[in-house]
């Protein structure tokens, strides 16, 4: 549930938007939200939320992180059909890049567990010099950096952070932060996103 720039676009199948555009509007729906009122809390235009629920265009990936925000539910939530069985396995490559760096980093939204307190894993790859800005998420929301290769600076609230391959941090991610590949080399990283317990819509 990293930050997003609004100019990413995640790359969508037509399946992959039918199930977006159900998903939203079945969070928007249960949420008693008018595509009105979940524009103007998401900032998100009413136009491009009538074509998302209608399957259509390729939406960002900060629309889709702020809708999910604004409706209380995970990014995976979003995306994900129904679950398939007691045991998921992923491969990464199975799994399209949600961002794309200019320097060739990327960040893969691997999954989602179930249950009242869900956790997103990520898998993220980023470039020396390669930042990723995110915007505050609710509270409760907890993020935690993983480095298996390289190193990268962590910057929360205005305060950069060096984190090591086999290093990992942690950090409420209710303040803007940010990551950025850091040293020669590629920085490799698993994130978890540990969101709060049924959380209610944002106001």
């Amino acid at each position: 549930m990293a930050g997003y720039e609004d100019g990413d676009q995640m790359p969508e199948t037509a399946a992959a938007l039918r199930t977006v555009a159900h998903n939203v509007r079945a969070a928007r729906v249960r949420s008693g939200l008018s595509l009105d009122e979940l524009s103007r809390r998401a900032q998100v235009s009413k136009g491009a939320l009538v074509a998302l629920e209608k399957a259509q265009g390729n939406p960002n990936l900060a629309t889709l992180v702020r809708l999910a925000d604004t409706l209380g539910v995970s990014v995976s939530a979003l995306m994900q059909g129904p679950p398939e069985g007691r045991v998921r396995v992923v491969a990464a490559g199975d799994v399209a890049p949600l961002w794309a760096g200019e320097r060739g980093g990327e960040a893969r939204l691997m999954l989602t567990t179930s249950g009242p307190a869900p956790v997103e894993v990520w898998r993220w790859r980023l470039e020396p010099g390669e930042e990723y800005p995110s915007h505050p998420h609710q509270a409760g929301v907890v993020e935690t950096v993983s480095v298996t290769a390289g190193r990268m600076v962590l910057v929360v609230d205005g305060t950069e952070h060096t984190v090591e391959a086999g290093q990992t941090a942690t950090f409420d991610g209710d303040a803007p932060h940010a990551y950025r590949g850091s040293g020669t080399g590629t920085c490799d990283l698993i994130m978890t996103v540990h969101l709060p317990p049924n959380p209610a819509p944002a106001t």
